[in-house]
């Protein structure tokens, strides 16, 4: 076969990262499985999780008779994910802990560790998700740091390389990866790509990697386990009592511990109401958490947002969005919401507004808007300004009718 590449995979203990080493090496490579050790704690009973899945990834790799390495990031983690977090947390924000931990943790310390330390020709993971490059281009490049500039010199030799999203679309990862950087796309092999999560599944069982199989699917946010949100937060800040008001007539509902043990969209849990609130807003300076009395009130459903300084993945910004300074795109803030058409305008600063074609219930600062073109995940900025309610609307336009009908005035019809 000639050049023996080398490649790390990194390895969580799961059957995706598993079935990809295991395809990595029938495609005739030299792979080493890496283990990333990012947090320190014990779960309910007492077990070390990290303990668990360390020892999973390694027995992967002895039955696939690869070398095994594990890497701590608990410093770096706290650091650039964790510390964040709570910072985010504090300005009332909702911010997503998966999409920076890959980049600034996966995509960017273990890329690093990958191609400098252990001298990789490339590095590959399981997310379920492909790039626009074929396998032998990752390896047929000269590493060079591109330009951090905002618009950068568009005479650049090499193509961009495009996030693409994986075959399995119920499974699709591009969400999570909506925020790395080219050069770590560049020099990443994602080898289920085209293939479903069923599948996988049947690969992993064929390769008797039976102890992987039988785990439950690692869902919400690593750190935390099984732990209630609420206790593991006020571990972290001091609890900061405020009101629950209602959004409608300003009366106090009940109390709550702490705008961050809430996010938007939420029931929110109001000893002696016998119906269900739900979390629309808050004030960070009053401590007050507005809630409103259904689940699709007014208040939660918004058609704007601006993002800080958008980051794009391929090209920065794309070309079209240069020339018209507006393209039309797709948008979503949750892992596998439906996909809303929108329009993107570009601010000087690189942050952008974005206009949906419909209303979006809970739209919420601190997550970030992944923007679409077809199969191409464009990059994502995180929200940091909400557009006004339908329910602040309606106010604006009844106080308008209001006082348009006291001056006599004509009120103009919307339709005309």
């Amino acid at each position: 076969m000639g050049l023996v590449r080398h490649v790390v995979c990194a390895m969580s203990g799961g059957v995706d990262s598993s079935v990809a080493a295991l395809l990595l090496k029938r495609r005739g490579y030299n792979v080493t499985g890496v283990f990333m050790k990012n947090w320190d704690s014990l779960d309910e009973s007492g077990v070390c999780s990290t303990e668990r899945d360390c020892d999973d990834a390694y027995r992967v790799c002895q039955t696939l008779d690869i070398p095994f390495h594990q890497v701590s990031y608990v410093k770096e983690y706290w650091h650039d994910v964790f510390s964040n977090l709570l910072k985010e947390y504090e300005k009332g924000r909702t911010p997503n802990p998966d999409i920076l931990c890959n980049k600034h943790i996966k995509f960017n310390h273990f890329h690093k560790y990958a191609i400098h330390t252990l001298g990789a020709d490339a590095m590959a993971t399981g997310h379920y998700a492909r790039t626009s490059q074929e396998d032998e281009e990752v390896f047929q490049q000269s590493h060079t740091t591109r330009p951090t500039t905002l618009f950068r010199d568009r005479f650049e030799i090499r193509n961009p390389v495009k996030l693409c999203k994986g075959a399995d679309l119920a499974k699709d990862q591009t969400f999570f990866l909506s925020q790395i950087s080219q050069d770590a796309l560049r020099q990443t092999l994602f080898p289920l790509a085209g293939l479903t999560k069923e599948f996988v599944k049947k690969m992993a069982a064929e390769a008797g990697f039976h102890h992987v199989l039988r785990k439950k699917e690692s869902m919400g946010i690593c750190f935390i386990g099984e732990r209630h949100f609420e206790n593991f937060i006020l571990e972290y800040l001091e609890p900061k009592p405020g009101n629950f008001v209602s959004i409608e007539d300003g009366a106090v509902k009940g109390t709550h511990k702490g705008w961050f043990t809430l996010t938007l969209g939420q029931r929110a849990k109001i000893g002696g109401q016998k119906d269900a609130w739900f979390v629309v807003d808050k004030d960070i300076v009053t401590g007050d958490v507005f809630v409103a009395p259904t689940t699709n009130h007014p208040a939660l459903f918004r058609d704007t947002v601006r993002t800080d300084r958008f980051h794009w993945i391929a090209s920065d910004p794309p070309a079209e969005l240069v020339r018209t300074q507006m393209m039309d795109c797709h948008f979503r803030f949750i892992h596998q919401m439906a996909l809303i058409p929108c329009t993107v305008t570009l601010n000087m600063d690189g942050s952008v507004w974005i206009s949906l074609s419909q209303l979006a219930r809970a739209l919420t600062p601190g997550q970030f808007a992944v923007l679409y073109k077809g199969d191409e995940c464009l990059g994502s900025g995180k929200i940091i300004q909400l557009g006004p309610s339908e329910f602040t609307l309606q106010k604006g336009r009844e106080r308008l009718v209001a006082s348009r009908q006291q001056n006599d005035e004509p009120i103009p019809d919307p339709a005309g």
